[in-house]
């Protein structure tokens, strides 16, 4: 064990897109779990869109010159509780440090699964995962045959949404990207039927092409322009699942967005936002539906993975700027793979 661990800071407010200059790797004593608690050595880490909101000065949000917090998987490496047994592998959300000490209360201990790698407990299996079936099938209620347009459909949440949607039976899939290559990579690899870069022209005018005869569920990541885009495009009991609102994160005073608020009541539209952990009991429905697939190759896990912890503040930003495709997340360098 190293002799000195690693925790990632903010020390700063960001107005509009954060840098690395709002945060700071600190290096402090090894720590020693207590009576009652266990030392993990964290593996993997989740890097996530509401960190952003987060790093904002709200209720909740994230302390200045504390360590962040964050989803992470590690290995207990040393434990004074008979709940933790050293070697265990652990998710936990005491993450963006390369070492924790937490108790048996604040850690879930991992399933097993023949063929399923452990970066799918922080993407398709994961938070990002949880977040898309529960819109899907709790917030959206989808039916069988019933067409879908998602906003950041390459994103994580983007991603996973596309691939449970096609294994749910949906109908035609829609979605948008930041780039004309992030819209192919949807068509030929995720399974949507159409998708756009919405860089290309006005949102409404780009959805139209791609759903000429509207949808039924719009899963939102981003708000804004495509939130106006796909009020417009609904059909009569349409649904909207407001997952994250991107557009505005990094530019706070940024309007909101402008439909025609009678849509709403002249096809009876109903919108319905959520946060993943009140759905936590969900869990382990998640993994009867998505593990089979998982081991049958139907569900692919889509992931960006960068390796290094020194690379997690780089990650989180590339991140915000859309240079990752599926979920981001960071690997210790000793959990790279061998080259055969």
């Amino acid at each position: 064990m190293n002799e000195t661990a690693l925790t990632v800071h903010q020390t700063a407010r960001p107005h509009g897109f954060p840098t690395a200059g709002h945060f700071a790797f600190v290096a402090s004593p090894f720590p020693a779990p207590a009576a009652g608690s266990a030392l993990v050595e964290n593996l993997y880490w989740s890097v996530d869109p509401y960190h952003r909101e987060m790093m904002d000065d709200m209720p909740g949000g994230f302390a200045l010159g504390a360590p962040l917090e964050g989803r992470s998987i590690g290995r207990v490496i040393a434990s004074r509780t008979p709940l933790l047994t050293e070697g265990e592998i652990v998710f936990h959300r005491r993450g963006w440090r390369t070492h924790a000490v937490v108790t048996p209360e604040e850690v879930r201990r991992l399933p097993r699964f023949d063929g399923v790698p452990p970066t799918a407990y922080l993407s398709v299996l994961g938070g990002t995962g949880l977040t898309a079936y529960v819109g899907l099938t709790r917030i959206a209620r989808l039916r069988e045959g019933e067409d879908l347009f998602v906003s950041a459909a390459a994103g994580g949440v983007g991603t996973a949404s596309g691939r449970f949607a096609r294994l749910l039976g949906a109908g035609r899939l829609v979605g948008s990207a930041g780039s004309a290559a992030k819209a192919a990579h949807l068509v030929k690899e995720v399974g949507f039927d159409a998708a756009f870069d919405y860089h290309d022209g006005p949102a409404a005018v780009l959805l139209g092409e791609a759903a000429p005869d509207g949808v039924d569920v719009f899963v939102d990541n981003v708000g804004g322009e495509q939130l106006a885009a796909a009020v417009g495009a609904l059909r009569t009991f349409g649904r909207i699942v407001r997952v994250g609102t991107i557009s505005q994160y990094n530019t706070p005073d940024a309007p909101p967005p402008r439909f025609d608020y009678a849509d709403i009541v002249e096809k009876s539209l109903r919108m319905e936002g959520f946060l993943v952990s009140n759905h936590l009991d969900l869990q382990e429905e998640l993994y009867e539906f998505a593990v089979p697939h998982l081991q049958s190759g139907r569900l692919v896990p889509d992931e960006t993975v960068v390796d290094g912890f020194e690379h997690l503040v780089d990650a989180f930003l590339g991140m915000l700027r859309g240079e990752n495709t599926g979920k981001i997340i960071v690997r210790d360098r000793t959990q790279v793979p061998s080259p055969n």
